[in-house]
């Protein structure tokens, strides 16, 4: 019995210390990510939905926009997963290398923008928390995460382009290289 209620008693505790580091984070990151969310919602706001689809098409016909800009741009905007759907104004050729350079980039930019990917700031945090404890600044770290971030993940949609080629190649498949930017027909 003894062993039991041990287990019961360290079971319990598990769920206490997350229930304290919750509390600590409700107090500190949360609000920032809330801002940062209303923030982006302003900007949307202001600069209009139709402004921001149309930067996005313009946005897909340049290897360099579509791959470092338009990542960027959709993920600080719409975050994760909302990011993703920007690849609506993408021929159906470029969507498989969009998508691997926005998810990507939806991780390599939490440290500096957290309300990119919130889910997933746990992650960001052991490795700062890590990286403070040896008394080194997290922000500069954050910024070489992203910077490092903006031009492997440019490379991951780049290289993808070759292999969306390859696979297209061999099976006999063709995808359109022009955007389709008239609206959805109604039925």
């Amino acid at each position: 019995m003894k062993y039991v209620a041990g287990f019961a008693k360290g079971f319990m505790h598990l769920f206490q210390l997350g229930g304290k580091q919750f509390a600590d984070w409700v107090s500190s990151i949360v609000p920032v990510v809330l801002m940062l969310l209303v923030l982006m919602n302003a900007i949307v706001a202001l600069v209009g939905e139709e402004r921001m689809n149309h930067f996005a098409r313009a946005a897909s016909s340049n290897i360099f926009m579509r791959y470092l800009v338009l990542p960027f741009v959709s993920a600080f905007m719409l975050g994760n997963p909302m990011a993703f759907t920007m690849a609506r104004f993408l021929p159906e050729y470029y969507k498989p290398s969009y998508y691997a350079s926005q998810a990507q980039f939806c991780h390599t930019s939490n440290g500096v923008f957290p309300h990119i990917n919130p889910a997933e700031l746990f992650i960001w945090m052991g490795i700062a928390q890590g990286v403070q404890k040896l008394g080194l600044d997290t922000m500069e770290l954050a910024i070489r995460y992203l910077l490092v971030g903006l031009v492997m993940n440019f490379i991951g949609g780049w290289v993808t382009d070759y292999t969306t080629a390859y696979v297209c190649r061999t099976s006999g498949i063709q995808l359109s290289k022009e955007a389709d930017t008239g609206k959805v027909a109604e039925s």
